[in-house]
């Protein structure tokens, strides 16, 4: 079974929601499954679980161009930005939601053990960890079984904004694959790896395609 892989570039967070959305009713209908990959403009995104004092100081943020949005997906509160990997899962589940997000994550371990850096999987605090350090945030929303939203590996993103949040409820400190491998990975060469890693784990085979129109 194929699974579509489109890198979208640089895109802001709403456009990509509605796109998700547009495709995850296509795939509902019988269409391709597909994983979209795009780093988004700053962001500090909201999940279902999302407390207001986790936003520590809107003001900054604002002064900084970083937008708040509220979002679908499962978890609190986290950054998205430049030099970061989002990679959104439009895709059947064949298993549980647990083994969905297990995939998504060990994805991310595969990239970061490409550049030398040990990384694992949380399931207590959903993620994936550099010792106590998070390197990669998850979170998913499912209707009738077909997923959106996904997961966000920093590769090279510059982590100053987290001090303005309490990540993901926990306030862990932040950390990234350009920090952790003190070598430069590009988006380019993470998201290759990871298309090819996630496709492995959930037993699809991955082909590149030219991006979906957003409207």
């Amino acid at each position: 079974m194929k699974l579509r892989t489109v890198w979208l570039g640089r895109l802001g967070y709403r456009e990509a929601l509605a796109l998700q959305e547009r495709l995850r009713a296509e795939v509902l209908a019988g269409g391709e499954e597909q994983l979209l990959l795009l780093e988004h403009d700053p962001v500090v995104t909201l999940g279902r679980s999302a407390r207001s004092e986790h936003i520590l100081d809107a003001d900054a943020l604002r002064a900084r161009g970083i937008v708040l949005e509220t979002s679908s997906r499962g978890g609190q509160v986290t950054y998205h930005g430049p030099g970061q990997l989002v990679a959104y899962a439009i895709l059947r589940l064949d298993r549980g939601i647990v083994a969905h997000v297990e995939a998504l994550c060990d994805a991310a371990v595969a990239v970061a053990r490409e550049w030398g850096v040990s990384a694992r999987y949380r399931r207590d605090c959903p993620g994936v960890w550099v010792e106590e350090r998070k390197l990669a945030s998850v979170g998913v929303h499912v209707h009738k079984r077909v997923t959106m939203h996904g997961l966000a590996l920093n590769v090279a993103t510059a982590l100053d904004p987290y001090s303005l949040i309490v990540a993901c409820g926990s306030g862990a400190r932040a950390t990234s694959l350009a920090l952790e491998s003190g070598r430069h990975p590009t988006l380019s060469d993470a998201a290759v790896s990871y298309a090819r890693a996630f496709a492995q784990l959930v037993g699809r085979e991955p082909f590149l395609s030219a991006a979906p129109p957003l409207e």
